[in-house]
């Protein structure tokens, strides 16, 4: 098994998840100029009227951005685990009180099928091992919208994803402190829209956490 590994990581050497320099023996994740000169989000944000607050690791440009392309359009799903390490440091020093639910927003199953992943789920599933958390599925998507990266204007992309996501039926967020996760968030709407869902049905709080954000977030 052993020699299995060492096979690999000698063809398939790990690779910085931003960049894709080859890690050296010491790094992980991220390569030593990536984890010194990518600008990081800075603290959590107030939310929207739905959304209590939100956090991001990073701003959503330059590598950091590429790096989010690959792992949505160019199947690198790997690049997840990563991101949940990272995500989930984030997570601690935002709410070291801790959180009732961890969750994700979720694409449409037609995105699903195309894409052939949910790569908001498996960066949920990574985050959840990080907090020792089993993540739960909390809402679906109903309607299988335009993308919001191809509308501008905050008003056009509320209005895109107004009632396309529905709480599931077993979920129980009645009085709970839920964390939704995204990839990315830009001007807030889908996750605005998400957290209202979640507060409809009797969440007490609705916060978010996304591996990048734009610099202007819309509240």
């Amino acid at each position: 098994m052993r020699l299995y590994y060492w096979l690999m990581e000698l063809l398939f050497p790990p690779k910085c998840i931003l960049c894709r320099k080859v890690l050296g023996r010491e790094e992980t994740d991220l390569c030593g100029v990536c984890r010194r000169e990518t600008l990081e989000y800075p603290g959590g944000k107030t939310g929207s009227q739905f959304l209590d607050s939100f956090t991001a690791v990073w701003y959503y440009e330059g590598n950091v951005r590429r790096s989010i392309l690959r792992f949505k359009f160019h199947g690198a799903r790997q690049y997840a685990a990563g991101y949940g390490r990272m995500l989930a440091m984030r997570i601690r020093q935002e709410w070291p009180e801790g959180i009732d639910l961890l969750t994700w927003i979720p694409v449409s199953n037609l995105r699903k099928l195309r894409r052939g992943y949910d790569q908001v789920e498996l960066l949920t599933q990574a985050v959840g091992r990080e907090l020792e958390m089993v993540p739960q599925a909390a809402l679906k998507k109903i309607r299988h919208n335009r993308p919001q990266s191809g509308i501008r204007g905050e008003a056009a992309r509320r209005a895109n994803v107004l009632g396309v996501y529905e709480k599931m039926e077993k979920a129980d967020v009645a009085g709970k402190r839920v964390l939704l996760l995204d990839d990315v968030l830009t001007t807030g709407a889908t996750a605005s829209e998400a957290a209202r869902i979640l507060k409809t049905a009797g969440a007490a709080e609705v916060y978010c956490a996304a591996v990048a954000a734009a610099g202007k977030i819309a509240k």
